[in-house]
């Protein structure tokens, strides 16, 4: 294990569980640990990217901001798979859907995360990898999601790295191949997990449908998600 702490987190070896919840938004990070967890310590607010441990259900679990878009959750979740030890990292996050059947509040599980992104050049691979989620993971949360009478909708994802994108036709593009939602970060934790041999699940509340004009507002964004979270919660103390 690598020396920490690292450049761009202040927690030394210890600090952090072996399951971590990531949303992008660090003060979603400190709403969940304020909300949810118990005998909580800060453990990083380097760049103001919060980081928290406490438990859950007497179970200990991290929770801690990942940014927006694929370099800030890439060199996040990074550093948790190969300098802190940590096992399993679910992505609670926002995002847009754009398949027909997706509604606002909907809660989607990224089976894959298909992308424009080029993340995956850096393995030098001979071909066009799939950045997918740990079944183990994914199992479980749609089991939490029917026990607190949440049925998950389970799909690919598009991780984008723009979300202002010239091209306008891009969208329905992507609708087209059954793609549910549209967010940035969930293709690079996948990636990140898989050569790490750990875990890593993306969980999306939908905030939001750029095809029809209708969205919640940055306050509900970072406190409303909460049947999300809770599904995030009785994955990660399965672990």
């Amino acid at each position: 294990m690598a020396t920490t702490p690292t450049p761009h987190n202040g927690a030394i070896e210890g600090d952090i569980a072996k399951t971590v919840l990531m949303p992008g938004d660090p003060l979603r990070a400190k709403f969940i640990a304020d909300t949810y967890l118990e005998d909580v310590r800060c453990f990083n607010t380097v760049r103001n990217m919060l980081g928290y441990t406490g438990t859950y259900q007497g179970v200990p679990v991290s929770v801690m901001g990942g940014g927006m878009g694929m370099p800030s959750i890439g060199i996040y979740s990074y550093e948790l798979f190969n300098f802190y030890g940590v096992e399993s990292i679910i992505r609670v996050g926002s995002a847009g859907g754009i398949a027909d059947e997706v509604k606002v509040r909907d809660v989607v599980a990224g089976m894959g995360a298909c992308t424009n992104s080029n993340y995956a050049h850096q393995y030098q691979l001979p071909g066009t990898y799939a950045p997918i989620a740990s079944f183990d993971l994914l199992e479980r949360a749609v089991a939490a999601g029917r026990d607190q009478g949440v049925e998950l909708k389970v799909g690919n994802v598009l991780s984008s790295d723009t979300f202002y994108d010239d091209n306008d036709q891009a969208t329905i593009s992507w609708q087209k191949m059954g793609v549910l939602a549209v967010e940035m970060e969930a293709a690079a934790l996948y990636m990140n997990a898989a050569r790490a041999n750990k875990k890593a699940l993306c969980l999306l509340t939908i905030s939001d449908l750029p095809l029809k004009g209708e969205s919640l507002s940055a306050e509900e964004r970072q406190t409303s998600f909460t049947q999300m979270m809770e599904i995030a919660l009785a994955v990660a103390i399965q672990e």
